[in-house]
């Protein structure tokens, strides 16, 4: 299972999410998130972790985006909106809103990131959606959206995805993990069995 967390801010938080366990950690460019990080702050934050590192990128060029994670030593692009991103490594991320779901069209994608649709947000709300929804998508998910130790496994037993991805509800405030829920969230996916 492919653990993500998402939202990093901090050194700290970065450090004790790769020391639980986690396989991937996220750094939001979407200027209008409060967990967002500048590209030179995700370069400082991330550098020298063995983890895959992601950027969350809101409807940017490809352009921008392949800068930016070349400068930030980013490894894949997690990305929303519509622009196709031939020739870089993404995860297109979906919002879903209950009983409304169609997978958009995207052979580059290596895996398509699925969250609970919040007005106006992208990722980060803690907002859940049914998530049998995913289990009926024949390509690599990685489910979010109000995950945390108490319903990951729940979650995996019914969407059955490749990853999972936690951010609002392991935090003690926006943009600042609490290690004790982070860790717990970690343990919990990796000790579900499927």
């Amino acid at each position: 299972m492919m653990v993500k967390i998402c939202g990093i801010t901090n050194r700290d938080d970065a450090v004790a999410a790769v020391e639980a366990g986690a396989s991937a950690i996220g750094f939001n460019f979407y200027p209008q998130s409060p967990r967002s990080v500048s590209v030179e702050k995700a370069a400082e934050l991330g550098g020298g972790l063995g983890v895959v590192k992601v950027g969350i990128f809101v409807d940017e060029p490809a352009e921008a985006v392949e800068r930016a994670m070349r400068a930030a030593d980013i490894d894949i692009a997690q990305v929303y909106g519509d622009r196709p991103y031939h020739g870089l490594r993404t995860w297109r991320a979906c919002r879903v809103k209950s009983g409304e779901f169609a997978l958009p069209p995207d052979e580059d994608a290596e895996a398509f990131l699925l969250d609970g649709f919040s007005e106006g947000a992208y990722g980060g709300t803690g907002t859940p959606f049914p998530w049998a929804i995913a289990r009926a998508v024949d390509k690599r998910i990685v489910l979010a959206g109000g995950l945390d130790a108490r319903n990951v496994c729940e979650a995996i037993e019914q969407a059955r995805p490749w990853g999972v991805d936690a951010c609002s509800r392991i935090e003690a405030s926006p943009g600042r993990k609490d290690h004790e829920k982070m860790k717990r969230f970690i343990e919990a996916a990796l000790a579900c069995k499927i």
